[in-house]
């Protein structure tokens, strides 16, 4: 059963989806000038909203408003994010930078219920996974893997930890494996069309939190 609160979350989620979506069509400003209209990503980014903060008082129902309030806001930052991958395949660093700092700060001060007993955990993996991805990506090329995406798993592992941190990656990946043959068996891509692991990234992140252990 859903909480009264959590229905209150859900709604500022889809509200604030909706949102994203449309500064996601203007910010950063496109190249050509154009604004796109709402679409199947508006659809998209409202849903997840939604149904991540709705199920934020479910996760952490024992902890304080300054959980809530951490969580929330971070989800909050993943829904525009997930709107501006979608629309212009782009994290953009006025995003994904500041939650680096602010992360850090809340789980230094002991306010993060997920890193409390294991920083130095959280630390290792918010450093080291970004810098083995980056390795592994470099006999593939430029682009192998996108610099915002690097710099979100900062921020993931410092909020989630370590566990959770692969738990989301590795889910991200596998949901991203199931949707890249979909769109292949669909004939909607080809082997040769990019398709960013942002929003898959982000998705698997908030699982991490929601349903890591």
């Amino acid at each position: 059963m859903i909480e009264p609160f959590g229905l209150v979350l859900g709604l500022v989620g889809v509200v604030w989806g909706l949102l994203a979506d449309r500064i996601s069509a203007r910010w950063p400003p496109h190249e050509d000038g154009s604004v796109r209209p709402p679409d199947w990503r508006t659809v998209v980014v409202a849903v997840v909203g939604g149904a991540a903060m709705g199920a934020l008082p479910g996760r952490f129902g024992d902890a304080g408003p300054v959980e809530i309030a951490l969580f929330g806001g971070y989800f909050l930052a993943l829904v525009l994010l997930l709107a501006t991958d979608l629309d212009q395949r782009l994290l953009p660093d006025l995003v994904t930078l500041p939650l680096i700092p602010v992360v850090l700060v809340v789980g230094l001060a002991g306010a993060n219920p997920l890193v409390r007993d294991d920083l130095p955990a959280a630390i290792a993996v918010a450093v080291g996974l970004p810098l083995v991805l980056f390795v592994l990506s470099i006999p593939f090329g430029s682009g192998a893997i996108g610099l915002g995406d690097l710099k979100l798993l900062v921020s993931v592992g410092l909020i989630a930890g370590l566990s959770r941190t692969i738990v989301g990656v590795v889910s991200g990946a596998l949901l991203a494996g199931v949707v890249v043959l979909g769109l292949l068996a669909t004939r909607r891509v080809t082997l040769r069309s990019y398709i960013p692991f942002g929003p898959f990234l982000i998705l698997g992140a908030i699982w991490g939190v929601l349903g890591g252990r």
